[in-house]
């Protein structure tokens, strides 16, 4: 079969979505599902606030961190390859947290993981849009999408299960055997695809910097009260900048390959949908890292029952995804976005009065169905626009950018937000705190999901999902791009 050539509805094209499905999925379930186990897990290990925050951060971190790393690799390597490597790595980091004596070590072990889903993450997308026909595309991306938003909204009520049933360390020890099918599967029925035109040497200096950069920000917005706080936060954004004159520099040529080619950005569609994709995955970050504890430490549900308010989410994103995928593909993605994340916005606005007293079919159903109604309408067209302003021979590159993008946003969101509502030290123990905090971060991801509609409206004008053949900026200025991966999974 050609490369780009299959067809979604053939035995290859099956088993192709269903191993980038179970693959991603495994990596997103995770982020979501250790969510549930907060609350018990700092009870049992004895950590503050900001070691749960680095709990949840450690593995955004690296992720976030690596990920271009790890799409630069599988276009040189194989995406294949890389994708089998980053799953088995993810597996033994996963145990290691499951075996962790204390929080130090469990932090540790989540920066580990956060490795393998660097190096998994990118080849997911990739690999679909590198293997499927191009008129199959869109489809299979919003099949994705919307199976990818059953794991991320599952993993709550898995957890909360697990938690239950057998402790919070089988949150970790589930993906083992998770891991063992998606390798089996990969090996046997997804064929490698590579950029055989990809020249130079790796930008080691180019990840470490990225790395660092995002370390000592995150560093200076959890940690409060030490003296080298700012220096860190300073630190970082030195390094940042030190990161994108680098990238630039390299993009003009030279002996090592940049992680981020500068004509990557030279799409406008490109840019602005990555735009969209931080502030967007930023307020997402904070609803998935807080409310299932807030069900828990006010509300009083079990950790099943904070879990399974979630399932509303998993079944919209299953049932509407592939439908917003084609609906964009036919009027453009504009509407369809802008549409989806105010409407995103509206769900967090009827969040935000959860509390102590509240009942789920009063105060939470309500609210997570138009959540999850705002997610499916935006994530498939958003993830597909990002797709259709790329080209091929760039999978792993632009992949890895938007999911860094929307990594990035949850990780600064996650550390920042929190400390700036009052939920610090041991505020996760108090109902009352605890839901003063939460309602405000609510309100203020609401108003970030405003914004993300509102640069959705102003900036995605043409229509990339219905004319393919097009000449994007980037086509007519350099060489021809490839997708990006998503914004895909909730985060």
């Amino acid at each position: 079969m050609d490369k780009g050539g299959i067809r979604m509805k053939s035995p290859s094209g099956r088993w192709i979505l269903l191993t980038t499905v179970l693959g991603s999925g495994m990596a997103f379930l995770d982020s979501t599902v250790v969510n549930v186990a907060l609350p018990r897990l700092g009870e049992d290990l004895g950590a503050s606030m900001s070691g749960l925050q680095w709990t949840v951060n450690a593995y955004t971190l690296t992720l976030a961190g690596l990920i271009l790393l790890g799409g630069s690799l599988g276009d040189r390597f194989g995406r294949r390859k890389i994708f089998v490597i980053g799953v088995a790595w993810f597996a033994i980091a996963s145990a290691l947290c499951g075996l962790a004596p204390n929080i130090q070590t469990l932090i540790l072990a989540r920066g580990l993981q956060g490795i393998g889903g660097a190096l998994l993450t990118p080849g997911s997308l990739a690999i679909i849009q590198a293997s499927f026909a191009r008129e199959d595309r869109p489809r299979a991306v919003g099949a994705w999408s919307g199976l990818g938003g059953v794991a991320g909204a599952i993993g709550p009520l898995l957890g909360g299960w697990l938690v239950e049933t057998a402790g919070w360390r089988w949150v970790f020890l589930i993906n083992l055997p998770l891991a063992a099918i998606v390798i089996a599967v990969a090996v046997r029925h997804v064929p490698e695809t590579r950029d055989e035109a990809t020249t130079g040497r790796f930008d080691v200096l180019g990840a470490a910097l990225a790395a660092l950069a995002l370390a000592g920000i995150t560093y200076g917005l959890i940690e409060r009260g030490t003296s080298i706080r700012l220096v860190a936060a300073v630190a970082g954004v030195a390094l940042g900048a030190a990161f994108v004159v680098l990238e630039a520099r390299r993009s003009r040529g030279g002996p090592v390959s940049p992680l981020v080619p500068v004509r990557v950005f030279a799409s406008r569609e490109f840019t602005a949908v990555n735009l969209v994709t931080l502030v967007m995955y930023a307020a997402m970050g904070v609803v998935f890292f807080l409310l299932v504890v807030e069900l828990q430490v006010a509300a009083g549900f079990s950790p099943i029952a904070a879990g399974s308010s979630m399932l509303p989410v998993m079944l919209l994103m299953l049932l509407l995804s592939p439908r917003a995928g084609d609906l964009g593909r036919r009027i453009g993605p504009r509407l369809p976005m802008t549409a989806g994340i105010i409407t995103c916005a509206v769900g967090l606005v009827l969040l935000s009065r959860v509390g102590p007293s509240s009942s789920y079919l009063v105060d939470v159903l309500p609210a997570i169905t138009v959540f999850g109604l705002g997610l499916s309408a935006a994530v498939a067209p958003l993830t597909a626009t990002v797709l259709a302003t790329a080209e091929e021979r760039y999978a792993g590159v632009a992949s890895g950018v938007n999911n860094a993008v929307a990594r990035t946003g949850s990780l600064l969101a996650v550390a920042a937000i929190p400390p700036l509502v009052g939920l610090t030290g041991a505020a996760y123990t108090s109902p009352i705190d605890f839901t003063w905090g939460f309602r405000t971060a609510m309100l203020i991801s609401a108003a970030m999901m405003a914004c993300a509609a509102i640069l959705t409206f102003v900036t995605i004008r043409t229509n990339a999902l219905r004319t393919p053949e097009r000449k994007t900026a980037c086509e007519l200025s350099a060489p021809p791009l490839e997708p990006a991966e998503d914004a895909r999974e909730p985060a």
